[in-house]
Parts: structure tokens; sequence; C-alpha cells
């Protein structure tokens, strides 16, 4: 997540110190400028959205030692990232796969791979269009969370995160993307209720 904010953050950075002055480009500086603030916004928005997603849903899930398979833990977190999904249709997201350091790192790059489509099969099998997750990106061996040569089951993981908004979306070509940001989530489709099931039968009279 700190690597995805960081990109996203100079990636404004660059497109801030990006300036063509009306007055020197004619028409052409205008539509630059304008596409630069667009796009400014939608990456501010985004890193919104990444920072919400993250607070709000489990965006890991680890691995046994040599498997891509996915256990009852992983698929009931990847089960609550489908539900944050399903909310927001117009935003997109990229998994990434990672494994630790044992076996060599061409070995290592292709376990992610299948840990990245492990998880994007299984949040397709939850109703998320394949369409919606932009990537699946293998990182290998080559980002730790535990700098260790041993088996970590910590760095065996996959990482699911915003990636950006669909560009022909309605509410994206209207702008309107704090509604997107700020838009209530559901954790569940079900509603609380502490009835038990004797509660909520109707009295039977003698």
């Amino acid at each position: 997540m700190i690597k995805s904010v960081a990109t996203l953050g100079l990636f404004l950075a660059a497109a801030a110190c990006t300036h063509h002055p009306v007055g020197e480009t004619g028409d052409l500086g205008l539509s630059i400028n304008n596409n630069a603030a667009v796009m400014r916004g939608e990456g501010e928005y985004a890193i919104q959205l990444a920072t919400r997603f993250a607070a709000e849903v489990p965006t890991t899930i680890n691995f046994a030692f040599d498997d891509a398979r996915l256990d009852g833990e992983a698929r009931a977190v990847l089960d609550r990232q489908a539900t944050w999904i399903k909310q927001f249709p117009e935003v997109r997201f990229r998994v990434y796969g990672h494994t630790d350091s044992v076996g060599s790192s061409g070995y290592n790059k292709q376990l992610g791979l299948r840990r990245a489509r492990a998880a994007v099969n299984h949040l397709v099998s939850r109703g998320i269009e394949r369409k919606r997750l932009e990537a699946m990106v293998s990182q290998g061996e080559s980002q730790p969370l535990i700098l260790t040569q041993e088996p970590e089951r910590r760095n065996r993981r996959t990482v699911t995160e915003v990636s950006g908004f669909f560009k022909r979306h309605p509410s994206v070509l209207d702008g309107k993307y704090a509604q997107i940001v700020y838009r209530e989530y559901i954790k569940s489709a079900l509603p609380a209720t502490t009835l038990t099931i004797e509660q909520s039968l109707p009295s039977v009279s003698d």
C-alpha cells in the first residue's frame, strides 16, 4: 500500500510540474492544463479511496510454503474484499503476488503470479467482473515484509489495491470522484439483528 501511494504521489508531483502557459501554446496549452488538473484530481481521489479500502477491508492474504492454494482464512478475506469492491463499480483494482526468499528468483516470480491468479479467480467467482481487476502482478521475492532467507509466511502473500477509475463510467465522466470516495460502505448485505430464532417465531396460543 505504501508503495502504491508513493507511486501515485510521484505521478501527481510530475503532473503538477508540467506547465504550459495558455499565452504561449493557445488552445493546446489550455487543453493540456485542463487534462493535468483532471489527472491531479483523479490521482488525489484514488489515493483517498486506496487508503479507505485498506482501512475498511483486509488487503492481504497469506499462503502455505510453495503453494498457491487458498485456505479458509484467505477465502474469507477475499470474500470481504469482494463485498467492498461490488459497492464501488467505478473503481479498478490490482492484485500483487509475493513469495518468501526460498527458491530461485525465476521460480518465485511464477509462484507469485500463480498466487495473484488464485486471488483474482476467487474474486471473479464472487461476482466481480474480471475487467475490473486490471492486472495480476508478481513481485516474486523482491518485496519482503520480513527480511529473512528462511521460510516466512508473512512474505507469502497477495495484496489487493485500488489502481484507479473506469474512464468511461458515468460517475467518472461527470467528475463525481468525491461521491465515489465517500459512498457508504455496507459490510454485509444482511441486516444486523439480535433476535434469536425462538424470539423471531410468532407465539402460538393454546
